[in-house]
């Protein structure tokens, strides 16, 4: 049996938008449900979402059967989590907080098996080679590796160029909510000044030929950062949809002061 290949990877690599939606609420039946809608891919978020490793398996787990493509966002660039992760079934990684070309060079290396990188070689006992039923696992692995990393700060975005043109990095994720927080303007990812410096940046990552990625839950914020190129865009967060969706059904038939502001996105 063949390692399947990463389509989400190849994906990325050409012209055109890949829609997605970020999976927060940590629960296996909810991101099943998820997989369901059509979306090209799902982030199941270990960051910000209360999700460990047994959730995150649970999660690959459920969406395994539908053509949505999983991708894991770890709370940091841990190599010996990035291993467990990969482990458990994940191919496609998303990286918060990467700084430097140097950073990015390290997870990249954390990713793949010697001699290109340092991952320990355990997969017989894992669900990344079905248990050894992918007998061609460990030579085939590193190239379905895909690395997304988040350029999130304002010293992360003085240096982009050179983080994006690391070799094994597939693409470059602009985060709005800590960019915004690194400008000046917590909690206002919609600023003027912020709005620039995103179009700026994925500009920069199109011109290396990697692919820009941004979570965007304004539609018309959405459909100009396709415009503009980026290749990897979240529309949505379960959070968000379910929170707003409940708020607005009990106001409807019980009126009260309840906010249903987005909050950024997450």
């Amino acid at each position: 049996m063949r390692t399947p290949d990463n389509l989400f990877k190849r994906a990325i690599a050409q012209p055109g938008a890949q829609v997605g939606l970020w999976l927060g609420l940590a629960d296996p039946y909810a991101a099943e449900l998820c997989a369901t809608a059509g979306f090209d891919w799902l982030l199941i978020d270990g960051e910000h979402g209360p999700n460990d490793l047994r959730s995150t398996l649970a999660a690959l787990q459920a969406v395994a059967p539908y053509p949505s493509h999983p991708v894991v966002r770890v709370p940091q660039g841990d190599t010996a989590l990035i291993k467990q992760v990969m482990e458990i079934g994940a191919t496609t990684l998303l990286v918060p907080m990467v700084e430097s070309a140097s950073q990015a060079r390290a997870l990249v290396r954390a990713m793949r098996y010697p001699p290109a990188g340092v991952r320990g070689v355990g997969s017989g006992l894992a669900r990344s080679s079905r248990w050894s039923a992918y007998p061609q696992y460990l030579q085939e692995a590193n190239e379905r590796a895909c690395l997304l990393v988040q350029v999130e700060t304002v010293e992360a975005l003085q240096r982009l160029d050179e983080i994006a043109a690391v070799e094994g990095v597939d693409g470059v994720f602009i985060g709005p909510a800590d960019l915004s927080a690194s400008m000046g303007y917590l909690g206002q990812p919609g600023h003027p000044e912020v709005r620039a410096a995103i179009d700026q940046a994925i500009g920069r990552i199109v011109a290396t030929g990697k692919a820009p990625g941004i979570l965007a839950t304004d539609e018309a914020f959405a459909r100009h950062c396709i415009h503009l190129g980026a290749r990897f865009v979240a529309v949505g967060v379960d959070t968000t949809l379910l929170a707003r969706a409940t708020r607005d059904l009990a106001t409807r038939f019980k009126p009260a002061p309840v906010s249903t502001a987005s909050g950024g996105g997450y």
